[in-house]
C-alpha cells in the first residue's frame, strides 16, 4: 500500500512512494525490515504517511535524528507551524489530531517556554520517593499476580503490564482507583490512533480538568498538586496538558516496555538464562530492549522552520518530522561491529534525545524493572502458552506494543503483600 504525495512541495513532494505507517499490515514483528526498507530505498530521511492524506517524513538515521531534536532553530515543537495544519487540511476528526494537535504542554514549546515547563514537571517528579514507588510497585504487582496464579495462567498484557503502571500512575495523580481506571481507558484510546481517538482525547481531558480543580482546592503529596505549587506558577490548563504528555507518553510505553522484555525472556532462552544466572541483570535486559524493541516505535513531531536540505531530502518549511527511534537505534553507521549494542551501553534514543529527552524516564524504568522482576521471582516456570508467531500486536504509527501475551505456570511462589501500599509521597519540601 503506498501513495504520492501531491505535487506540492512536501514529503515526497510528487516524486517519491511514501509508506504509510498506519493501516492493518502494520504487523510489530515487521516493522524492523520495513525501517530497513525505508533506509535502503530513501537514506536517513523517508516519505511517510501517519494517516490518509496526513503526509510527513521519518527520520532513520542516528545522526540525523540528533540533529533535528537539539537544533530548535530548524526543528520547532509547536505544530501551530505544520502545514497542513494552518492550511486546514487536517480533519478535525483525524484520529492522529490527539497526539500531534497543540497543547499548552512542555511536548510542544521551544525555548524558554519549554524550560519553564519542563522545570515544573522534572521538579514534580524528582520529589517522588523512589524507596516508596518501588514499595507501591511491588506490592500492586504481587497482589496482581495473586488474583490470577491460581488459575495457572494468564494473558499479561491485561492481566499485569496494563493494569501495573495504572496503578502507580493513579496514586501519583492522586486519583482514586476508579476514576484511574477510566483516565487509562481514554489514554489508551487516544493514542490508538483510531475513529474514537478524539472523543478518548476530551474523556482524558475532563478527567484530569476535574482532579486539577479537587487539588486545587485540598492539595496533597502527589504530582499534581506539586505541578500546581511550583514557583513557574502553571495554569490549570498548563497542568491538565502537561499531565497529559507525561502520562499519555509515560502509560503506554510502561506497559509496553514490561510485556516486551517478559515476552524476550518468554521466547529467547540466551536471555533468560543470562538473567537467572546473574550475567545479566534486570536493567541489561531492560535496557537491551529499549535498543532492541523500543516500546515507542515513532514519536510526534518536529516542524521545520525553513527550507533546508536534510538527510538528503529536500524539506521545506512547515513540513512534519516524525522521530524515528526504533530505526535511529538500528542504524549501521553508529552500531558497533556485529550490529548488537554492548551491555550496558544506554545512548540508544528509546527516550528522545536534546532539551526534550524524556524527564519521566528514571520513574518509569523503577516501574518496569521492578515488575519484570517480581514476576519472574513469583513465577519462575511461566512460559508462553501460545506460538510465539501467534502474538498479535496493537496497530499504532507510534508504539510497538503486544495485545497479548498468554501465559502457562504451574509453581507460583507467592507472598501475600502488606494490606495497603504506601503512597509515593511528593513532599513540598526537603525530601526529593
Amino acid at each position: 500500500m503506498t501513495g504520492l504525495f501531491p505535487d506540492r512541495a512536501g514529503p515526497g513532494a510528487g516524486r517519491c512512494p511514501a509508506t504509510p505507517l498506519y493501516g492493518p499490515q502494520l504487523d510489530g514483528d515487521a516493522l524492523p525490515q520495513l525501517y530497513e526498507e525505508l533506509r535502503q530505498r530513501h537514506g536517513p530521511v523517508a516519505p511517510v504517511t501517519i494517516a490518509p492524506g496526513i503526509d510527513a517524513w521519518l527520520v532513520l538515521g542516528h545522526r540525523e535524528l540528533l540533529r533535528l531534536t537539539r537544533e530548535e532553530q530548524d526543528f520547532s515543537h509547536d505544530p501551530r507551524r505544520w502545514t497542513l495544519l494552518r492550511e486546514g487540511r487536517v480533519p478535525p476528526d483525524s484520529p492522529i489530531l490527539p497526539m500531534v494537535g497543540w497543547r499548552p504542554a512542555l511536548l510542544f514549546a521551544d525555548g524558554q517556554q519549554h524550560r519553564r515547563m519542563r522545570a515544573a514537571v522534572a521538579d514534580a517528579l524528582s520529589r517522588v520517593n523512589g524507596h516508596e514507588l518501588r514499595r507501591t510497585v511491588r506490592t500492586a504487582a504481587e497482589r496482581l499476580i495473586v488474583s490470577f496464579a491460581e488459575r495457572g495462567e494468564a494473558d499479561l498484557v491485561p492481566h499485569y503490564a496494563r493494569r501495573l503502571p495504572l496503578q502507580v500512575i493513579t496514586t501519583l495523580l492522586g486519583l482514586d482507583d476508579r476514576t484511574g481506571q477510566q483516565l487509562v481507558q481514554a489514554i489508551a484510546g487516544t493514542v490508538a490512533a483510531n475513529a474514537d481517538s478524539v472523543n478518548a482525547s476530551r474523556r482524558m481531558g475532563a478527567i484530569l480538568m476535574r482532579l486539577i480543580e479537587e487539588k486545587r482546592r485540598a492539595p496533597g503529596d502527589d504530582v499534581t498538586s506539586a505541578l500546581l505549587r511550583h514557583p513557574a506558577r502553571l495554569s490549570d490548563e498548563e497542568v491538565l496538558h502537561n499531565l497529559v504528555v507525561m502520562f499519555v507518553a509515560g502509560n503506554q510505553t510502561t506497559v509496553n516496555w514490561i510485556a516486551t522484555t517478559l515476552r524476550i525472556l518468554l521466547t529467547d532462552p540466551g536471555f533468560r538464562s543470562s538473567l537467572a544466572g546473574g550475567r545479566l541483570s534486570v536493567d541489561d535486559a531492560l535496557d537491551l530492549v529499549l535498543w532492541r524493541f523500543p516500546p515507542t516505535q515513532n514519536f510526534p513531531a518536529r516542524y521545520a522552520t525553513r527550507d533546508l536540505r536534510f538527510g538528503g531530502q529536500d524539506v521545506r518549511a512547515g513540513d512534519m518530522l516524525i522521530l524515528g527511534l526504533a530505526a535511529a537505534n538500528t542504524d549501521p553507521e553508529v552500531l558497533p561491529p556485529g550490529g548488537r549494542p554492548v551491555v550496558g551501553n544506554r545512548s540508544h534514543l528509546a527516550f528522545g534525545a536534546g532539551p526534550h529527552t524524556c524527564p519521566a524516564q528514571d520513574p518509569a524504568r523503577l516501574i518496569a524493572r521492578t515488575a519484570v522482576d517480581t514476576i519472574r521471582h513469583r513465577l519462575p516456570d511461566m512460559e508462553l502458552s501460545v506460538p510465539e508467531r501467534e502474538l498479535a500486536w496493537v496497530k499504532s504509527p507510534w508504539s510497538k506494543g503486544l495485545a497479548a501475551l498468554p501465559v502457562r505456570f504451574t509453581d507460583p511462589r507467592l507472598s501475600l503483600p502488606d494490606a495497603a501500599p504506601h503512597p509515593p509521597a511528593a513532599p513540598q519540601g526537603e525530601r526529593r
